[in-house]
């Protein structure tokens, strides 16, 4: 109810501002013959040099007057640019706006893949610190991994997953500095109990080698040496460099030189 009402807010004022700026709506010629035409490539125009405004005006005058011409999706997308390229919080909220209502209205168009992506990168734009809220990190996460998941054949896939990929690891940032302050204060369990789920969850975690170390390390010290070499020879196998290569090494061949001792599953 919050979100609507604040969506609903924002949206009025949008138009308040629309309806002030650049002297009135921008109108095509007198006796165009594809005046619907003229409006979409003056927006287009205006869209690439970044005159946000001008360029929603030809948009929504297009939108507006000729809910049948054939550039009205592709103007309603537009739109949607506008917001997105202004890069603040209350147009974020309108491009996600704009981007979803492209998806309801022209769930098959060939541009859908294109309003996915940027639905997500309205999200993705707001991603916070890893230390804060991460509402928007999911959200990102979210729609991205629809973008992945139904449109793996279009032209912005790689994009797309590369997104994601930053997306997840800011998720996983959190949890790891969680750990990371365990470490610090030297509460081994709590740093195990946070990177083993992280690890299983998202193994393909961009900082798994940092993950590793901490794991096998807090192991070694709560006296597991079985279950701490593992993760050390994961980061020496996996990771030709890394910050914690010397020390994994190190590590390596110090629990290896250890007496063998019976441990679960172990032979009499």
């Amino acid at each position: 109810m919050k979100k609507t009402l604040r969506l609903t807010a924002i949206v009025l004022l949008a138009a308040l501002a629309g309806a002030c700026a650049g002297g009135g709506p921008k109108k095509p010629p007198t006796g165009s013959l594809e005046p619907d035409k003229f409006l979409w490539e003056r927006g287009h125009e205006n869209l690439a040099k970044k005159r946000w405004l001008v360029s929603r005006e030809y948009f929504r005058q297009l939108i507006d007057s000729y809910p049948q011409s054939q550039y009205r999706a592709s103007a309603k997308l537009g739109l949607g640019d506008t917001y997105l390229g202004e890069r603040s919080s209350e147009s974020f909220v309108l491009a996600i706006n704009e981007f979803r209502e492209f998806l309801n209205f022209y769930p098959t168009h060939s541009d859908a893949h294109y309003a996915q992506f940027k639905l997500a990168m309205a999200h993705f734009y707001q991603m916070r610190a890893p230390m804060r809220d991460q509402t928007e990190t999911r959200d990102a996460i979210r729609e991205l991994q629809v973008y992945v998941t139904r449109f793996a054949d279009k032209d912005l896939i790689t994009e797309a997953r590369a997104k994601l990929r930053e997306a997840k690891d800011r998720l996983d940032d959190w949890d790891f500095g969680v750990a990371e302050h365990y470490f610090r204060i030297k509460w081994y369990p709590g740093v195990i109990g946070r990177l083993d789920p992280l690890l299983k969850a998202d193994p393909e975690y961009t900082r798994r080698d940092a993950v590793y170390f901490y794991l096998g390390e807090s192991h070694a010290r709560l006296g597991r040496p079985a279950e701490a070499l593992p993760y050390f020879e994961r980061l020496l196998k996996e990771f030709e460099q890394s910050e914690y290569l010397e020390k994994a090494k190190l590590r390596t061949s110090e629990l290896k030189a250890l007496p063998a001792t019976p441990g679960k599953g172990s032979q009499p």
